[in-house]
């Protein structure tokens, strides 16, 4: 009898019972539903809704917050629209109505930082190339040019570092003994390129340097380093395009030739050293590296300069005055070279901070490509049409190359 009771009472409770609503409550719901049914939360209870609720200590800020989600809900079109907003509004723990949209961190457009950083490099590398020349065809000693255009690197860098305009780098003995390396294959690089420029046209040696990519590969190799096969390919056309464009070249000149090839060794070689004895110096940055390296090139370069044409400055300063007529003109032509030759370098350091380093190389490509067509335009190089497709297969065989060394490097980050 006490048992057929007990199950009565069971039934009773359970017939009394009615299923929560499907849909979500909110606060509204709540208050509409009978007393005996509304949900009650303890004071003390721990409910937790998404993140919210880590960041407020206290149980009624707890309640409140659960409460105010359920009342409005989140709509999936609000995370794909700003999610850095939603998550700054969720740690300061503010609601999501209160913060104005002006607020907004707002991202700096790319694309026009980039334009900007590629047209700088190409306009102070033209205008360079352009004085340079000039200067060289009335005062020809390119190595007192070349040490000029270091100190005046040198100079500016120490300004920069002086003004802390550019944070100065600690340095101490062993950066500076692993910089000489370096820095002297940048001087050989670095002369022998003027050395060139003053004996052949400026499209000739820029082409003779877009091989720079066929000393890179060979010389890597040699030192252990594995090219693919589609690597080995994109050298072709480079080499076939040089010999071309050099066998048709009106002011072909078997100086400014090995000028321009010697300056691809000189760069190649730079390049292969800095990464393998300034592995220990990462936290120095692409421009002071290169501000150090320009310091310790003029004391390599200006010395080497007094020996090789210090007796012949004097006069030919007397024969570029007379041929220019004023003074002042060829010091302009002198100082233009040397601003824009450390310009053009320091903007193609801070154009590889912010790219990709294939990006940088099209870059490079397009550069030549400009840099050429500017200089014939200026200075009416006679150009033949096979001189101008061999320059077109040899830049365009830079490009390829481009384009495989860099599939080359994703395949050997993805191994690491």
């Amino acid at each position: 009898m006490v048992e057929m009771k007990k199950l009565a009472l069971s039934n009773d409770m359970k017939s009394n019972r009615r299923p929560l609503p499907s849909k979500t409550l909110n606060t509204a719901t709540l208050k509409r539903q009978p007393p005996s049914l509304r949900i009650s939360i303890p004071p003390q209870s721990k409910f937790k809704v998404s993140a919210f609720n880590k960041i407020h200590s206290n149980p009624t800020s707890q309640i409140y917050e659960a409460t105010k989600f359920l009342k409005t809900p989140c709509r999936f079109g609000d995370f794909g629209r700003k999610p850095t907003s939603q998550i700054a509004k969720s740690a300061s723990g503010t609601s999501q109505d209160s913060t104005p949209d002006e607020e907004l961190e707002k991202k700096p457009n790319k694309t026009l930082q980039l334009g900007i950083v590629f047209g700088f490099w190409y306009f102070q590398n033209i205008v360079f190339n352009i004085y340079n020349k000039k200067c060289l065809n009335i005062f020809p000693y390119p190595w007192l040019l070349a040490s000029f255009q270091l100190f005046v690197g040198s100079l500016w860098m120490l300004f920069l570092w002086a003004s802390k305009l550019q944070p100065c780098p600690k340095i101490d003995k062993s950066f500076i003994i692993a910089l000489l390396g370096p820095a002297l294959f940048h001087t050989i690089g670095h002369i022998s390129a003027c050395v060139s420029f003053s004996k052949v046209a400026v499209s000739f040696t820029h082409v003779i340097k877009s091989a720079e990519p066929v000393f890179s590969v060979v010389f890597s190799s040699a030192l252990g380093d594995t090219y693919p096969l589609s690597v080995w390919l994109s050298i072709l056309p480079i080499v076939m395009g040089c010999s071309l464009a050099a066998v048709t070249e009106v002011s072909f000149n078997l100086g400014g030739l090995w000028g321009a090839m010697i300056s691809n060794v000189g760069f190649v070689l730079r390049n292969i050293y800095s990464k393998k004895s300034l592995q220990n110096f990462k936290h120095v940055n692409g421009l002071n590296l290169y501000g150090w390296i320009t310091i310790l090139s003029f004391f390599y370069l200006f010395p080497v300069a007094i020996f090789v044409e210090g007796s012949q400055w004097v006069p030919g300063y007397h024969k570029a005055i007379a041929s220019i007529g004023t003074p002042s003109t060829f010091y302009l032509w002198v100082m233009i070279s040397g601003v824009f030759y450390h310009l053009y370098n320091q903007s193609s350091y801070q154009a590889l901070d912010d790219i990709s380093p294939l990006t940088f190389s099209v870059g490079n490509t397009m550069k030549r490509v400009v840099v050429i067509v500017s200089t014939v335009l200026v200075f009416r190089n006679p150009v033949r049409p096979l001189n101008a497709l061999g320059s077109a297969i040899a830049i365009f065989g830079t490009f390829l190359y481009s384009q495989a060394s860099s599939k080359k490097k994703a395949v050997v980050e993805k191994k690491d």
